[in-house]
């Protein structure tokens, strides 16, 4: 037996044994993350996984991660699909501030951070929008002080998704407000529990608070936790974005071979379109409907194929830079794509948000469905990865 199939037959045999059946099969929202994650089960989950350093796979050993090949971590990806496990932990300390302290910290910083992100000891929120800077992100002006060795802060962020949930936050602030737009910004890490620091959750029309505005009265960074130079933190604000860009287009996770399946897996979409539609002999009843979700399969397959080719072909092993911005374009379109067609196939039973006319899939597809034209704004909307594509990928004049 091969090395990496016998990792693979211990894999499997691991995680039967050890992730929980509440663990299984569960469905959520990245607002509602938080209480599924606040349960024993959960908590049991992460603290298994956390041992063998599989919260990050990929990360090295000396700091909590389990120092995986991709190949290893793709063969763990596959065995956890087919669990169909939910993620022992999730957030911006593993999608976003670790892959960038790996690269960008110092050793102490990475001593001190990185273990409890591995652990889920810590959870991340991230200071960058604010009410005068979104898209135009290089506008903030939440401004940052030298006074020994700390930075004395005051300003306000919004949009800071699980602010009220978080320890950290890494944060974009201006440390000389007499620079040009993009320099003076420098990138910092504090303790969200403080006094200087106010949390005020969003509500949105569906309920939820997943979004905060935070407000910064003389709170406190301390100097040690100025990640790069000072006033060059743009360069590291940007390359902290090329990881969640990686991360909601599909590209992390796209290394390592799948085996083959003598079984052809079934299109969710076509099985959805035979029973709201109809169906003629095992084929859909409806011409158009067959036409759409034939095309929406190819280009979803090809997005894979892009995908997996890319993360294989970069031997460094590091996620790239503008080119994320394709993934993150075509990754958050197809995910619309995706959800707006299967409302359509339902017709008026995909409109519903409660009642007893509708079944739970029918009720989660309307949540789906706002929640993935969410997709293509968050993570920096259509439009800007569109910006950054024509500039820095074709490099078209501005």
């Amino acid at each position: 037996m091969s090395d990496i199939a016998s990792f693979q037959s211990d894999t499997r045999e691991w995680l039967e044994a050890n992730c929980p059946e509440s663990m299984r099969a569960r469905s959520f929202h990245w607002e509602d993350a938080h209480e599924i994650y606040d349960t024993n089960d959960a908590r049991q989950w992460l603290t298994c996984m956390a041992e063998r350093g599989w919260t990050a796979p990929t990360w090295p050993k000396e700091y909590g991660g389990g120092g995986l090949t991709s190949e290893e971590a793709g063969v763990l990806r596959q065995e956890m699909s087919r669990l169909r496990a939910v993620a022992p932990t999730s957030g911006m300390g593993l999608t976003m501030i670790g892959p960038t302290l790996l690269e960008f910290g110092t050793e102490e910083q990475k001593q001190r951070h990185i273990p409890r992100i591995v652990s889920g000891e810590v959870s991340w929120c991230q200071g960058y929008s604010e009410p005068g800077a979104g898209s135009d992100l290089a506008s903030l002006q939440t401004k940052a002080v030298i006074d020994g060795d700390q930075f004395i802060i005051n300003g306000q962020k919004i949009w800071t998704s699980g602010a009220q949930y978080a320890d950290w936050m890494f944060a974009l602030v201006r440390t000389d407000p007499d620079a040009s737009k993009h320099e003076g910004i420098s990138f910092v890490l504090l303790d969200m529990h403080q006094a200087g620091v106010t949390i005020k959750p969003i509500s949105l029309i569906s309920g939820s608070s997943p979004f905060c505005e935070t407000f910064f009265d003389n709170a406190v960074a301390k100097r040690e936790d100025l990640v790069g130079e000072l006033n060059r933190g743009w360069t590291i604000g940007k390359r902290l974005l090329q990881y969640e860009r990686s991360g909601i287009g599909g590209l992390s996770g796209a290394g390592g071979k799948k085996k083959k399946s003598a079984e052809k897996p079934k299109n969710p979409l076509a099985e959805l379109a035979k029973h709201y539609v109809g169906q003629d002999d095992g084929r859909i009843s409806d011409d158009g409907y067959r036409e759409q979700i034939l095309k929406h399969a190819m280009t979803e397959r090809a997005f894979q194929l892009t995908a997996s080719r890319a993360a294989a072909e970069n031997q460094s092993g590091q996620t790239p830079g503008a080119a994320t911005s394709i993934f993150k374009l075509v990754g958050s379109t197809l995910s619309r794509g995706s959800s707006e067609l299967q409302s359509s196939i339902m017709g008026t039973q995909g409109l519903g948000w409660s009642g007893e006319g509708f079944n739970p899939g029918e009720l989660e597809s309307t949540k789906n469905w706002l929640s993935n034209r969410a997709v293509t704004i968050y993570g920096g909307t259509n439009e800007v990865q569109m910006n950054i594509i024509s500039k820095r990928v074709l490099a078209l004049p501005d």
